[in-house]
């Protein structure tokens, strides 16, 4: 998702779907291609490091912490789209995040289950 969309259960971008849940509505699952993931590891710099730490002193919002994950969520997402491409994949259904934290950074992966997918008779 890029900044300002709000999507709750799907999105459709680069003719990838990407969807939180385990079927997805109006379609049919034709083939199941397997995992697939989109992993990506960030570290923070020294000043961003020294501003959280006075920032956790005195409370309030982390805004570069903040702006890095969300950014890094992004690119973890991208990874994943072009991992279920790689596969052939019309869609990543059950599609989540998951995230570690490390003393240099942090660690986003984004992950799911390639399918193929074409419209449902009506």
């Amino acid at each position: 998702m890029r900044q300002g969309q709000r999507v709750l259960a799907w999105r459709r971008g680069d003719d990838m779907i990407l969807s939180t849940m385990n079927d997805l509505p109006g379609y049919e699952i034709t083939e199941v291609l397997g995992e697939v993931f989109g992993l990506t590891v960030r570290s923070r710099n020294l000043g961003s490091q020294l501003g959280a730490g006075f920032k956790s002193m005195v409370g309030g919002e982390l805004k570069g912490m903040t702006k890095m994950l969300a950014e890094s969520r992004l690119h973890a997402q991208d990874r994943l789209t072009e991992a279920a491409q790689a596969k052939g994949a019309d869609a990543v259904l059950a599609m989540r995040f998951d995230a570690s934290e490390f003393q240099a950074g942090q660690e986003i992966c984004a992950y799911g289950t390639a399918v193929k997918i074409r419209p449902a008779d009506s």
